[in-house]
């Protein structure tokens, strides 16, 4: 009797560290597996948390029990992501994503794996502008997996109450238009976010293109203080003056409560229906309506490859090629997916669902990479800190974008 109730007393003090151990596994994996108890292989998953690692998970459960394949995800924040990355050097991932500005240091540093002597091959349907990042000496290492780019957001009343409908804002100065009258209403126009130095640049970057600028030379020299570069400052300081820098979320918010009328934004950031008051457009690289268009969207895809030192690539090669099938990633959409895949976007049922998809496709199709450089973040920084002092007052445009010049050029020399 005494054994009876210690065993009893034994398994109910237990259960709940039973309970614990198996939910603490379930988040930290993101969800239950589907294969058997006796998997073909283990794969261990890298992600970017949030939406970019929810439509890969929503694809595992099918992967896992067509193929006996267990996947173990492990989500980081886009810096941790890329430290556990680079210092891998025991195979601990089999599959991982990447920020296509990693680029030039992951191919310096050997940490893909060459997909092409896999034996996989990107198709057409992929949308070509977003493959350039994906190859290093002919050889193919990533997959462009999420569509990240950068879009106009749009409060669509205020555009109208300014005289214009979604299709007619065309340029800068349409934009510059809307933002005027809505601030005269005292309204808020354009929202920008100055919390970070690289989404002080990232925001401004497709201005710059806009004027036909750009940060680095075809050698990746610095190319700042430039009469385009300067343009273009001018013009972002015009906008700026009729709204004001916040947060993702708060400039989010704003242009949803019709406080604000544009901004800079990526899709992944809000799904419109076609009943809200916001959406995106892909920005038309035009400063004037009779201008010259250039592209001026931002790439911000993540890519998917297989890290050099995995000990299952057969078997990651199975998953990539899963998750880059083209009815796998348009499954995906209904939960924020952003392929890169023009049956994709372009699907007629999709499009019926979602229409901003149309605005995502051309704005992939004319996007543009952030600089393949290792020293982007050193870059980035030291550019960023510079326009902060010319945004907030502290140096005028022509010294702000000197300094940055010369810092810029004796930083990459080092």
């Amino acid at each position: 009797m005494y054994n009876r109730a210690k065993t009893i007393h034994i398994a109910l003090f237990a259960l709940p560290i039973l309970i614990f151990i198996n939910i603490s596994c379930i988040l930290k994996f993101n969800k239950p597996h589907f294969c058997t108890e006796n998997p073909n292989a283990t794969l261990s998953i890298a992600l970017r948390s949030g939406t970019y690692a929810d439509v890969i998970s929503k694809c595992l459960r099918d992967f896992e029990m067509k193929y006996n394949i267990r996947c173990d995800v492990a989500e980081f924040s886009e810096d941790a992501l890329h430290k556990v990355v680079t210092e891998d050097k025991a195979g601990s991932y089999d599959l991982c994503m990447v920020d296509g500005s990693w680029m030039a240091e992951f191919t310096s540093k050997r940490i893909l794996a060459n997909l092409t002597d896999l034996g996989y091959e990107l198709d057409e349907d992929i949308i070509p502008a977003t493959k350039k990042i994906c190859y290093s000496d002919g050889a193919l290492y990533l997959a462009p997996y999420y569509g990240n780019v950068s879009v106009l957001l749009v409060n669509k009343l205020m555009a109208k109450e300014a005289g214009f409908a979604m299709e007619e804002i065309d340029s800068i100065e349409d934009i510059q238009k809307i933002c005027d009258f809505q601030k005269k209403r005292h309204n808020l126009g354009f929202m920008t976010r100055g919390d970070t130095e690289n989404n002080i640049v990232v925001d401004f970057l497709p201005i710059l293109l806009a004027h036909g600028g750009w940060v680095v030379d075809e050698n990746n020299s610095p190319t700042i203080d430039t009469p385009e570069f300067k343009r273009a400052m001018e013009t972002y300081m015009a906008l700026m003056k009729t709204g004001r820098t916040a947060k993702k979320d708060d400039l989010i918010a704003a242009i949803a409560n019709k406080s604000a009328a544009f901004a800079i934004g990526w899709p992944g950031w809000y799904t419109p229906t076609r009943n809200s008051h916001m959406d995106y457009i892909a920005f038309s690289g035009k400063t004037t309506k009779d201008g010259e268009r250039h592209n001026a969207s931002i790439y911000g895809i993540w890519t998917i490859g297989i890290p050099r030192y995995s000990r299952n690539k057969k078997h990651a090669k199975k998953l990539l090629e899963y998750l880059m099938d083209k009815e796998i990633q348009k499954s995906t959409i209904p939960f924020g997916g952003v392929p890169c895949r023009y049956s994709c976007l372009l699907d007629e049922e999709t499009l019926h669902k979602f229409p901003q998809y149309k605005a995502v496709c051309e704005a992939l199709e004319g996007g543009v990479y952030r600089p393949i450089m290792e020293e982007w973040p050193k870059f980035y920084t030291i550019l960023g800190s510079e326009m902060k002092s010319i945004l907030n007052g502290e140096e005028s445009i022509s010294m702000g974008l000197y300094q940055a010049q010369r810092k810029l050029e004796s930083a990459m020399m080092k």
